[in-house]
């Protein structure tokens, strides 16, 4: 399914048009949810932190015992290709992917080498500044990594976050706020989370259970660098009761404002602004 238009697909060594055909019935990712992809984005004319998304898509076939066949640069490159074919004020989410083929043990294990690879892009507007959220509780936590792969950016993790979504909406909630193990806020259903109090900002620590994600420590970059103290940090639902602001860092929007957590409401604040602001002021610099 599609969630954006004027689709470009890179697959059987070319770009091709549309929502290509590129996964067989029997592949061990059609049926046993090997898969593995990572989002980046391309606006403004510009693809902030791309090389590193890249990276992080072969670290991410690691995990998932799949053998990666591009190197990180060959998939920058074919990506930069890609985007070519669209005007240079489109807003296009990129999404190179990996899926393991055939079998080894028992059927169970990826088969070393043997790799499916494509590239999709659409056209995806980002939200507009003023667009924000809503967050609520969930009953459905991150799980660790003797569990799950949570150290990869993997197919199989999206149906958990799916339910955490799910169960926020039907409480008439944009998002869920997500509890790691040991009950501490980890992320929300979509994306990471942050809160300003006190004219200092705040985001959970990464302990291994959720993506630490390359927004995510982008925006805290560019906020030290700002003169903003940034903790890093174990953080409860408390902790969000008495923020002066929220926002979310992901990279289908960047930023994303929160107005309310359950009953609490917040202001789209000046922290939230700036982070934005700094954002994309970094991304012009990069010049990429």
């Amino acid at each position: 399914m599609a969630t954006g238009h004027n689709i470009r697909t890179f697959w059987d060594g070319r770009w091709q048009e549309g929502d290509a055909f590129v996964m067989r019935a029997a592949d061990h990712g059609s049926w046993l949810g090997t898969t593995v992809f990572d989002g980046a984005r391309y606006a403004h004319g510009l693809a902030p932190d791309l090389a590193a998304h890249c990276a992080r898509l072969n670290r991410s076939a690691e995990a998932l015992m799949i053998t990666p066949t591009v190197p990180a640069d060959g998939i920058e490159a074919i990506v930069r290709d890609g985007l070519r074919l669209y005007p240079a004020d489109a807003a296009v989410y990129i999404r190179p992917m990996y899926w393991a083929i055939d079998g080894g043990d028992l059927g169970v294990v990826p088969k070393p080498g043997s790799t499916g690879f494509c590239v999709c892009l659409e056209e995806i507007p980002l939200a507009p500044p003023g667009a924000s959220t809503t967050l609520t509780t969930t009953r459905f936590r991150r799980p660790t990594l003797d569990s799950s792969v949570v150290n990869a950016k993997a197919g199989c993790l999206y149906p958990n976050n799916a339910r955490m979504l799910a169960e926020a909406r039907a409480k008439g909630y944009g998002n869920a706020l997500v509890a790691d193990a040991l009950g501490n806020v980890a992320e929300t259903a979509t994306a990471n989370v942050f809160l300003v109090r006190d004219g200092e900002v705040f985001t959970p620590i990464a302990n291994g259970c959720f993506l630490a994600g390359i927004t995510r420590s982008r925006h805290i970059a560019n906020l030290r660098a700002d003169g903003i103290t940034v903790h890093e940090t174990v953080l409860g639902f408390d902790d969000f009761r008495s923020a002066d602001e929220v926002f979310l860092s992901g990279n289908l929007h960047k930023v994303t404002p929160v107005t309310e957590f359950d009953g609490t409401h917040y202001q789209l604040g000046p922290l939230t602004r700036r982070v934005r602001a700094l954002y994309w002021d970094w991304a012009k610099s990069e010049g990429r």
